[in-house]
Protein backbone atom coordinates (compact mmCIF):
# COMPACT_ATOMS: atom_id res chain seq x y z
CA UNK A 1 0.00 0.00 0.00
CA UNK A 2 1.57 3.38 -0.96
CA UNK A 3 2.14 5.63 2.04
CA UNK A 4 -0.28 8.16 3.18
CA UNK A 5 1.79 11.46 2.15
CA UNK A 6 -0.08 13.20 4.94
CA UNK A 7 1.31 10.70 7.64
CA UNK A 8 3.29 12.01 10.03
CA UNK A 9 7.06 9.36 10.65
CA UNK A 10 6.35 6.74 13.70
CA UNK A 11 7.34 7.64 17.26
CA UNK A 12 10.83 7.18 17.67
CA UNK A 13 11.50 7.83 14.15
CA UNK A 14 13.39 11.05 12.78
CA UNK A 15 12.28 13.36 10.27
CA UNK A 16 12.74 12.26 6.64
CA UNK A 17 15.43 14.54 6.62
CA UNK A 18 17.58 13.29 9.70
CA UNK A 19 16.92 15.76 11.97
CA UNK A 20 14.82 15.80 14.82
CA UNK A 21 12.16 18.23 15.57
CA UNK A 22 14.25 20.00 18.47
CA UNK A 23 17.30 20.16 16.30
CA UNK A 24 15.07 22.06 13.43
CA UNK A 25 13.49 24.71 16.65
CA UNK A 26 17.42 25.07 17.23
CA UNK A 27 18.04 26.41 14.29
CA UNK A 28 14.95 28.39 13.80
CA UNK A 29 15.78 30.18 16.80
CA UNK A 30 19.81 30.71 16.37
CA UNK A 31 18.19 32.30 13.04
CA UNK A 32 15.80 34.46 14.58
CA UNK A 33 18.38 35.82 17.16
CA UNK A 34 20.22 37.09 14.00
CA UNK A 35 21.06 40.92 13.98
CA UNK A 36 20.06 41.97 10.46
CA UNK A 37 21.61 44.91 8.43
CA UNK A 38 19.85 47.87 6.65
CA UNK A 39 21.64 46.47 3.53
CA UNK A 40 22.36 42.89 2.15
CA UNK A 41 25.82 43.18 0.75
CA UNK A 42 27.73 41.06 -1.53
CA UNK A 43 32.02 40.23 -1.86
CA UNK A 44 33.58 40.45 -4.97
CA UNK A 45 37.40 39.07 -5.92
CA UNK A 46 39.05 39.79 -9.01
CA UNK A 47 42.05 37.42 -9.29
CA UNK A 48 42.85 39.92 -11.83
CA UNK A 49 44.17 37.95 -15.15
CA UNK A 50 43.19 40.11 -18.55
CA UNK A 51 43.15 43.31 -16.69
CA UNK A 52 45.91 44.03 -19.47
CA UNK A 53 43.41 43.77 -22.31
CA UNK A 54 40.82 46.03 -22.48
CA UNK A 55 38.01 43.53 -24.03
CA UNK A 56 38.78 41.22 -21.20
CA UNK A 57 38.16 43.66 -18.07
CA UNK A 58 35.99 42.40 -15.48
CA UNK A 59 35.89 38.78 -16.99
CA UNK A 60 37.76 37.22 -14.01
CA UNK A 61 35.28 39.00 -11.63
CA UNK A 62 33.11 36.88 -9.25
CA UNK A 63 30.90 36.99 -6.45
CA UNK A 64 32.05 35.16 -3.22
CA UNK A 65 28.61 35.61 -0.98
CA UNK A 66 26.24 37.91 0.31
CA UNK A 67 24.96 38.24 3.64
CA UNK A 68 22.41 40.24 5.53
CA UNK A 69 23.13 40.10 9.36
CA UNK A 70 25.78 40.91 11.74
CA UNK A 71 26.99 37.52 12.36
CA UNK A 72 26.47 36.24 8.74
CA UNK A 73 29.55 39.43 8.41
CA UNK A 74 32.18 38.06 10.87
CA UNK A 75 31.72 34.42 9.38
CA UNK A 76 32.99 35.36 5.95
CA UNK A 77 35.10 37.57 7.21
CA UNK A 78 36.67 35.33 9.50
CA UNK A 79 37.12 32.75 6.76
CA UNK A 80 38.56 35.00 4.03
CA UNK A 81 42.25 36.12 3.72
CA UNK A 82 42.51 39.33 4.32
CA UNK A 83 44.04 42.10 1.41
CA UNK A 84 47.53 41.68 2.56
CA UNK A 85 47.88 37.92 2.33
CA UNK A 86 46.48 38.22 -1.23
CA UNK A 87 49.31 38.94 -4.25
CA UNK A 88 49.63 42.14 -6.14
CA UNK A 89 46.66 42.30 -9.35
CA UNK A 90 43.75 41.15 -7.39
CA UNK A 91 40.84 43.15 -5.75
CA UNK A 92 38.60 42.96 -3.21
CA UNK A 93 35.13 44.60 -2.89
CA UNK A 94 32.31 44.46 -0.41
CA UNK A 95 29.38 46.50 -2.40
CA UNK A 96 25.73 46.51 -1.66
CA UNK A 97 23.61 43.44 -3.24
CA UNK A 98 22.36 44.26 -6.44
CA UNK A 99 25.00 46.85 -7.50
CA UNK A 100 28.10 45.40 -9.61
CA UNK A 101 31.52 46.96 -8.97
CA UNK A 102 31.32 48.27 -12.54
CA UNK A 103 31.63 51.81 -14.03
CA UNK A 104 28.70 50.93 -15.93
CA UNK A 105 26.44 49.39 -13.52
CA UNK A 106 23.18 52.15 -13.76
CA UNK A 107 24.25 53.05 -9.80
CA UNK A 108 27.61 53.25 -10.18
CA UNK A 109 27.86 55.26 -13.83
CA UNK A 110 27.04 58.78 -12.70
CA UNK A 111 28.92 58.71 -9.60
CA UNK A 112 33.36 57.93 -8.79
CA UNK A 113 35.19 56.97 -6.05
CA UNK A 114 37.50 58.42 -2.91
CA UNK A 115 41.01 57.08 -3.02
CA UNK A 116 43.40 56.36 -0.17
CA UNK A 117 47.08 55.47 -1.50
CA UNK A 118 48.67 52.70 1.16
CA UNK A 119 52.64 53.05 0.67
CA UNK A 120 54.51 49.91 0.30
CA UNK A 121 55.51 50.97 4.40
CA UNK A 122 57.32 48.47 6.94
CA UNK A 123 53.77 48.74 8.93
CA UNK A 124 52.09 48.76 5.03
CA UNK A 125 50.53 45.21 5.61
CA UNK A 126 48.97 46.01 8.91
CA UNK A 127 47.65 49.40 7.74
CA UNK A 128 46.34 47.83 4.72
CA UNK A 129 43.93 45.01 6.82
CA UNK A 130 43.12 47.91 9.40
CA UNK A 131 42.13 50.07 6.66
CA UNK A 132 40.22 47.17 4.61
CA UNK A 133 38.45 46.55 8.00
CA UNK A 134 37.15 49.89 9.20
CA UNK A 135 35.80 50.75 5.95
CA UNK A 136 33.81 47.61 5.56
CA UNK A 137 32.36 48.30 9.11
CA UNK A 138 31.54 51.72 8.32
CA UNK A 139 29.85 50.55 5.74
CA UNK A 140 28.11 47.84 6.36
CA UNK A 141 26.99 49.41 10.25
CA UNK A 142 25.21 52.68 8.27
CA UNK A 143 28.28 55.09 9.74
CA UNK A 144 27.80 57.46 6.74
CA UNK A 145 25.76 60.61 6.99
CA UNK A 146 25.41 60.21 3.09
CA UNK A 147 25.08 56.31 3.84
CA UNK A 148 22.71 56.34 0.57
CA UNK A 149 25.23 57.26 -1.96
CA UNK A 150 27.69 54.77 -1.04
CA UNK A 151 28.05 51.55 -3.27
CA UNK A 152 30.83 49.85 -2.08
CA UNK A 153 34.18 49.40 -0.60
CA UNK A 154 37.54 48.20 -3.14
CA UNK A 155 40.80 47.63 -1.85
CA UNK A 156 43.22 46.95 -5.21
CA UNK A 157 46.45 44.94 -4.56
CA UNK A 158 48.98 46.38 -6.45
CA UNK A 159 53.44 46.00 -6.78
CA UNK A 160 54.13 49.27 -6.12
CA UNK A 161 51.48 50.52 -3.58
CA UNK A 162 47.95 49.31 -2.88
CA UNK A 163 44.54 51.81 -2.60
CA UNK A 164 41.48 51.50 -1.11
CA UNK A 165 38.30 52.93 -2.74
CA UNK A 166 34.84 54.09 -1.70
CA UNK A 167 32.25 54.07 -4.72
CA UNK A 168 29.60 56.40 -4.54
CA UNK A 169 26.40 57.40 -6.85
CA UNK A 170 26.60 61.34 -7.16
CA UNK A 171 29.97 62.74 -8.93
CA UNK A 172 27.94 66.19 -8.99
CA UNK A 173 26.89 66.06 -5.51
CA UNK A 174 30.27 67.79 -3.55
CA UNK A 175 28.42 68.31 -0.74
CA UNK A 176 27.89 64.42 0.09
CA UNK A 177 31.46 63.81 -1.65
CA UNK A 178 32.94 65.74 0.75
CA UNK A 179 31.03 64.88 3.63
CA UNK A 180 31.94 61.23 2.97
CA UNK A 181 35.65 61.76 2.76
CA UNK A 182 35.62 63.41 5.93
CA UNK A 183 34.21 60.80 7.65
CA UNK A 184 36.47 58.04 6.06
CA UNK A 185 39.74 59.45 7.29
CA UNK A 186 38.09 59.76 10.44
CA UNK A 187 37.02 55.59 10.75
CA UNK A 188 40.25 54.80 9.30
CA UNK A 189 42.44 57.13 11.25
CA UNK A 190 44.42 58.15 8.17
CA UNK A 191 46.96 60.25 9.46
CA UNK A 192 46.86 64.02 9.72
CA UNK A 193 48.29 65.35 6.46
CA UNK A 194 47.20 62.89 4.07
CA UNK A 195 44.95 64.11 0.85
CA UNK A 196 41.69 61.68 -0.31
CA UNK A 197 41.38 62.36 -4.08
CA UNK A 198 37.83 61.79 -5.82
CA UNK A 199 37.71 61.02 -9.35
CA UNK A 200 33.85 60.81 -11.34
CA UNK A 201 34.36 57.36 -13.01
CA UNK A 202 33.11 59.61 -16.58
CA UNK A 203 36.45 61.33 -15.97
CA UNK A 204 38.52 58.16 -15.47
CA UNK A 205 37.35 56.54 -18.40
CA UNK A 206 39.22 59.31 -21.09
CA UNK A 207 42.33 58.70 -21.86
CA UNK A 208 45.29 60.65 -20.67
CA UNK A 209 45.78 61.62 -17.13
CA UNK A 210 42.98 63.03 -15.45
CA UNK A 211 43.14 65.24 -11.91
CA UNK A 212 41.06 64.62 -9.07
CA UNK A 213 37.61 66.57 -9.01
CA UNK A 214 37.56 67.04 -5.31
CA UNK A 215 40.72 66.34 -2.23
CA UNK A 216 40.15 66.52 1.19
Amino acid sequence: MAADPESKPAEGQPPANGREDGELKQEESQEDSKHPLEHKWTLWYDSGSGKSQPNQWGKSLRTVYTFGTVEDFWCLYNNVKPPSWLTPGTDLQLFKNGIEPKWEDPLCENGGKWTVQIPKAPNGKQTLDAYWLNALLACIGEQFDEGDDICGVVVNLRARQDRLCVWTKTAHNEAAQVSIARQLKDFLDVPEGSKLGFLPHADASKSGKVKDRYTV
